[in-house]
């Protein structure tokens, strides 16, 4: 049911430096990094999605314990993406980001983000072609 989490930080590449020696031992590895994030995925498994995320907050604004932070739900199909977020918005969330392809992730990813009723924010992603 998850595909990947994200946890705020105000330094990219020290906190890369800390998760490096951190997840070795469990087996994951460094897949991703940039001045805004560096992501973590299964050594033995190279072929595998990233599924932590280690990044600045996207608002801009310091990272801290919640900020930077989402979990995101993993769905089999792109209606199943929009079903999730028309049910969190019918329930009373707040729309963070329409059902959409991202293509910024990659060409096939397609997600939405909304924000439950204390405020956590949540996505919900297909990563299946079409």
């Amino acid at each position: 049911m998850i595909s990947y989490a994200t946890l705020g930080t105000a330094d990219p590449g020290r906190a890369a430096l800390f998760y490096d020696a951190v997840l070795a031992p469990l087996g994951q590895q460094r897949s991703y990094a940039d001045e805004n994030m560096v992501g973590y995925k299964s050594a033995a498994q190279p072929e595998a999605n990233s599924t932590l995320w280690i990044c600045k907050p996207f608002d801009g604004r310091p990272a801290t314990v919640g900020n930077g932070c989402m979990l995101a739900l993993a769905a089999e199909t792109r209606e199943q993406v929009q079903a999730v977020h028309a049910a969190a918005l019918a329930a009373g969330g707040a729309n963070e980001g329409a059902p959409g392809l991202r293509e910024v992730y990659g060409p096939d990813i397609y997600l939405a983000y909304f924000r439950d009723l204390d405020g956590n924010k949540l996505a919900v992603i297909c990563r299946a072609k079409g």
